[in-house]
């Protein structure tokens, strides 16, 4: 991933030079696993972890061999003397990569679910703070009913928090190192030196592998990834169009000294919230290739290898970056109750037809006759320039079947909020 959008601290995991660490500390646990069963002499770990990792000394090495882990090796064997006769003995490459990659996954998983929390209490306080805040709903993007501005973020928190929970889940499943030989039959030590160096690396082990753990995993995991990226995607969209001139009921920050346009000095535009509905389409790109790369030949083929050098760390560094920046948007939302006020009242009125369509009914008018009153009283606020109000009270069908206090009662907003207490109580926040 670029560096525009790398957080220093995800960034760090997936770096040439943490990935050679990485490398090392397992064949040094390798090691210690074979000396604990007294398959090697003890004291070729404690040399190992003396190692020192020059990342320009194992790319000139690559240089040559075209090939990363064998210059690692060499590069490694240079420093250890008559102890090399015991590295890396009976593995393959996959054994280092796939049980870093499984390590590079839980440690990066573990900083997504971190900044998912401080984002989740973002949320969760807006929810708390409009819940009592009237906007208007809109369903194909035309008004349809009364709404909680709280309600919006409830929606966008309750989802989140059971995505968090299929991230967390999936960490077992994904995370799960491979170190069982070259094509995955243990033909040259037991699997309890799998289990033993996965136990200290604080990750699972595949219980069969080929040459490489399944890419399954990988794909579950990229498309949760996605899921949550998507989900960020869909209220970003929706700040967008709050954002907008003509709503004008909620707009992300914009910070002293920022500038929106290099041509038009008045411009505010939403374009943290554009960048996240952008980066979005490249974690559903990620997770499509994660799909691809399940098929491979027989044991294993490489076609994999190169998407996969792109496509997780960047969806971990992209979906990390993403729940930082929506998160400053949340936090410094400027939400306009005015304006939420002054964009119900557009409709004059129009919105509460369903709430004379049902109380009608209530009176024994079938649903068909009481649908074709309302509607025809709707046309004529529409092309009236009048307002349902009126129409409603002054129409002699109506007025047959409501008394003036009940067609008043219609028209109070707060009545579409009745069992708000109580949606709020199912998603446990109250």
């Amino acid at each position: 991933m670029i560096e525009r959008y790398t957080p220093p601290e995800m960034g760090k995991i997936w770096s040439e030079e943490e990935k050679f660490k990485r490398f090392l500390r397992i064949e040094e646990l390798f090691c210690a696993a074979l000396e604990k069963f007294g398959k090697i002499p003890k004291g070729i770990s404690k040399r190992l972890a003396k190692a020192k990792l020059s990342l320009d000394a194992i790319k000139r090495i690559e240089a040559k061999t075209h090939h990363d882990i064998v210059a690692f090796l060499k590069h490694v064997s240079g420093q250890i003397g008559k102890a090399s006769s015991f590295l890396h003995i009976g593995l393959t490459s996959s054994d280092l990569l796939d049980t870093t990659l499984a390590w590079q996954i839980k440690d990066a998983t573990a900083i997504i679910l971190k900044d998912l929390d401080l984002l989740l209490k973002e949320v969760k306080k807006k929810a708390l703070k409009y819940k009592d805040t009237l906007c208007i709903a809109r369903t194909h993007g035309v008004h349809a009913e009364i709404y909680s501005f709280g309600l919006k973020f409830l929606y966008f928190y309750n989802d989140l928090k059971q995505e968090r929970k299929l991230l967390e889940e999936s960490i077992d499943y994904a995370a799960c190192g491979k170190i069982s030989g070259a094509v995955g039959t243990f033909a040259y030590f037991e699997p309890k030196i799998e289990e033993y160096v996965c136990r200290r690396l604080g990750i699972r082990y595949t219980p069969i592998s080929t040459q490489v753990a399944s890419r399954e995993r990988y794909a579950h995991y990229l498309s949760i990834l996605a899921l949550i990226g998507s989900t960020l995607e869909r209220f970003a969209t929706e700040i967008r169009h709050l954002h907008r001139t003509e709503v004008q009921e909620a707009k992300e920050p914009f910070y002293k000294g920022q500038k929106g346009s290099s041509a038009m000095p008045h411009k505010q535009n939403p374009i943290m919230c554009e960048r996240i509905c952008g980066l979005a389409r490249t974690l559903r790109g990620g997770m499509l290739v994660a799909f691809e790369n399940i098929n491979l030949w027989h044991e294993r083929d490489i076609s994999h290898s190169s998407a996969e050098r792109i496509i997780l760390p960047d969806a971990t560094i992209v979906l990390d970056y993403s729940l930082k920046i929506f998160q400053q948007v949340i936090k410094n939302l400027k939400a306009n109750p005015k304006h939420m006020v002054k964009n119900i009242e557009l409709n004059r009125g129009l919105i509460y037809s369903q709430k004379l369509l049902l109380k009608l009914m209530s009176k024994g008018i079938s649903r068909m006759i009481a649908y074709n009153y309302v509607q025809d009283i709707s046309l004529k606020v529409i092309n009236k320039n009048s307002t349902f109000k009126r129409e409603a009270s002054k129409d002699a069908r109506i007025k047959k079947y409501l008394k003036k206090d009940e067609i008043e009662e219609i028209f109070n907003p707060l009545s579409y909020l009745a069992n708000i207490d109580k949606i709020y109580k199912r998603t446990d926040l109250s």
